[in-house]
């Protein structure tokens, strides 16, 4: 008997080796990543696609006892996140409260704001209060990690304890410390979006597609998180599966922008084309400068200018940005570096122009529609190439 219990104890019902165990612990904390990223994040807090209620109810009790997290409180407190990001009343940016706080301490953070009876109750409307929620899920959030402790335990024995320390560390570290953090500090930015929002790898498997973040955070409502080519998210395959056995339903997507073949009239089609498709102008718009900075540096070198050279090169890194973004020792740069290239002056701005287009909410269907005609018909008579070019693809947006 003796025997027997210590033999339990040591291997569990299943009597897995090692590396079998570590494929289970890998395989469930990825089940909980799709829950968060799927169901809280997708699903609940941005509604961009609605789930089966069977789904629903998977992914609440999965993440109950994996996360002990609950559906309303996380809807809640990344929807303020969105709302007040980057502020003092952001829960949890890396750009007030340190990069170290909130990668080491995000799930600390996490707790403190589920604790603010306002952010629950200004942010959480829409997400479940079913009986379940109000009488197992909310009353013993603790119940559901214990359980899932004990089912480790039993599938593994001792080692199994393991198992689940690495379920409960999982969340914490990667969504509460990484997402939260490096995508808010560190990576690239498809996008320039009003935050600091990054996409840290252009391949979303490990943390479910949530590496890409500023893509996210440009097109906070779509489904799907990827948007270049060569960027995969893996959440939105398993979106995409579960839509084909009717266990999804997408309701939203970022964008793409069509372009019409020999289209030259910029009438009120191309205006609501060119609107929705803002980021992906901006963006397109910023290679452009780029492209326009490459250039002059290069003249710079071969006329043999040196110190203007070495001004431009130090601001190769930030000079596409809006103004809006840059600190105040960039900004007193840039009136050196328009003083021998009134090229480069043109583009930035024409470029503000073209942005303060987005920003007039005022301005009726009418007055936009001349305000982009007059922008195109600008860069169409700048006599620059590249702006003429891309003035003729606006005209093309359909």
């Amino acid at each position: 008997m003796l025997n027997s219990l210590l033999d339990f104890l040591a291997h569990g019902f299943l009597r897995f080796s090692w590396w079998q165990i570590v494929l289970f612990a890998l395989a469930v904390t990825h089940v909980t990543i799709i829950g968060v990223t799927v169901y809280l994040h997708r699903c609940q807090a941005h509604r961009a696609l609605d789930l089966h209620p069977a789904a629903s109810h998977f992914f609440r009790l999965w993440l109950w006892m994996t996360t002990g997290m609950l559906t309303g409180q996380w809807a809640s407190i990344h929807r303020k996140h969105h709302a007040k990001c980057e502020t003092e009343e952001d829960p949890h940016s890396p750009q007030t409260r340190g990069i170290w706080k909130v990668l080491l301490e995000g799930a600390e953070l996490y707790r403190a704001e589920a604790k603010n009876e306002e952010t629950l109750r200004r942010f959480g409307h829409g997400t479940p209060n079913d009986w379940m929620e109000r009488n197992v899920y909310t009353r013993y959030p603790i119940l559901g990690v214990s359980i899932m402790m004990v089912i480790d335990v039993a599938l593994f024995g001792v080692v199994g304890l393991s198992v689940w320390a690495v379920q409960m560390v999982w969340i914490p570290f990667w969504a509460a410390g990484v997402v939260n953090g490096l995508a808010h500090f560190w990576g690239y930015r498809n996008f320039n979006s009003a935050d600091a929002s990054t996409n840290i790898f252009p391949w979303g498997i490990i943390i479910g597609g949530e590496e890409l973040h500023n893509n996210h955070h440009t097109f906070a409502t779509s489904a799907k998180l990827s948007n270049k080519w060569y960027e995969f998210d893996i959440g939105w395959m398993y979106i995409r599966m579960m839509s084909a056995v009717g266990l999804a339903k997408v309701k939203k997507v970022a964008p793409t922008p069509r372009l019409a073949d020999r289209k030259l009239v910029l009438d009120q089609e191309t205006l609501q084309a060119v609107l929705s498709n803002r980021y992906e102008v901006m963006a397109r718009y910023a290679k452009t400068v780029k492209r326009a900075y490459r250039q002059e540096l290069a003249r710079l070198k071969e006329i043999g200018s040196r110190e203007k050279y070495q001004l431009m090169r130090g601001a190769r890194n930030w000079f596409h940005k809006e103004e809006a973004g840059l600190d105040e020792p960039q900004k007193r740069q840039l009136p050196e570096i328009f003083a021998d290239s009134q090229t480069l002056r043109t583009f930035i701005e024409l470029r503000n122009d073209l942005s303060a287009i987005w920003e007039r909410s005022n301005a009726s269907r009418e007055q936009l529609l001349v305000q982009l005609q007059d922008w195109c018909h600008r860069a169409e008579q700048s006599g620059i190439k590249a702006l003429q070019e891309f003035a003729m693809r606006l005209r093309r947006y359909a």
